[in-house]
């Protein structure tokens, strides 16, 4: 078995809809399955590649105008 063997067949086991994604259909569950799994592949390699997985570090005065003058 090849690699692109493995990945087809990837594809096609998660091209089959899952309940919610039945429910609204899709136009070609193929071409959303392998991009599917290409975002998962890259999330795996770089934990910090998903979205909201990287905290920023600000600080109150950074995130917040002041409603009134400092005394």
């Amino acid at each position: 078995m090849t690699h692109e063997q493995s990945d087809q067949e990837r594809v096609e086991s998660r091209a089959h809809l899952l309940p919610e994604e039945a429910s609204v259909g899709s136009d070609d569950p193929v071409a959303q399955a392998d991009t599917i799994l290409d975002e998962s592949d890259v999330r795996e390699e770089d934990r910090n590649a998903a979205p909201d997985t990287v905290l920023e570090r600000r600080t109150s005065d950074q995130t917040v105008t002041p409603s009134e003058p400092p005394d």
